[in-house]
């Protein structure tokens, strides 16, 4: 048996705190719990493109030694991205799926009410 009303998108569990000046200070940002996963993943994925950017243009403006400590990390970014785009693309897809599944059991409910 198909359910009929999906589950609710996953969300956040927990806070997370961060910007604390490694503890010379409280947190002065946090991870709320609640957030859509969707949320969640699409902030991340700016945040690491934006953070791949900075990191590419700093390439071009620093020694060969220090480049090479920052081509190592523009492969990090580039995998963290790459992760958490193919995650976002699952979220969409089951979201799409769920839409078209909604519809189509609709469209039976109001045929059997005819």
């Amino acid at each position: 048996m198909t359910k009929i009303v999906p589950d609710p998108p996953p969300t956040t569990q927990t806070s997370t705190t961060f910007g604390s000046c490694n503890g010379s200070h409280d947190p002065l940002f946090a991870v709320r719990a609640g957030v859509s996963s969707e949320d969640a993943l699409v902030h991340a994925s700016v945040l690491l493109k934006s953070a791949y950017q900075t990191n590419a243009h700093a390439c071009d403006m620093v020694n060969e030694e220090v480049r090479g400590l920052l081509w190592a990390t523009e492969q990090s970014l580039e995998m963290s991205l790459a992760l958490v785009e193919a995650l976002l693309d699952e979220v969409e897809a089951r979201s799409a799926t769920a839409a078209v599944l909604r519809r189509t059991q609709q469209a039976e409910q109001a045929s059997v009410k005819s």
